[in-house]
């Protein structure tokens, strides 16, 4: 997909902007370039719909979303959101980010185990 290596989760996009000691970590492990990067639809809802946010906290992530592309839900998207929810305890912004990431073949960059591993276990195999 054009470069892009990564979806980026919500979880993650804050420790962006926070510059969490562990998401630094992971993105200098890695060496993740911007470049290299995507986000779900559902990660620009989430954090730009948060109650109470205000001016320049919602001009602090468009700033830094628009660093990444955008990849939106498609039906095929959708389909595997559908068979994601119908076979695992699944949260639907969870569902999308997963289905999201492996539609695209991406690898997800999130702090939550338990998403990392419905990834893991739903990714089809080689």
């Amino acid at each position: 997909m054009s470069g892009i290596k990564y979806l980026l989760d919500t979880n993650f996009v804050i420790g962006l902007l926070k510059a969490a000691p562990e998401v630094v970590t992971i993105a200098n492990q890695h060496v993740i370039l911007a470049a290299e990067c995507a986000y779900s639809a559902i990660t620009r809802m989430e954090l730009l719909g948060y109650p109470g946010i205000d001016s320049d906290e919602e001009s602090l992530i468009s700033q830094k979303l628009a660093n990444f592309r955008h990849l939106g839900i498609s039906p095929e998207i959708e389909d595997r959101v559908i068979g994601l929810r119908r076979t695992r305890r699944i949260k639907l912004p969870d569902a999308i980010i997963a289905a999201t990431v492996i539609h695209h073949q991406l690898r997800l960059l999130t702090l939550d185990q338990q998403l990392q591993a419905v990834v893991t276990e739903a990714r089809p195999g080689p």
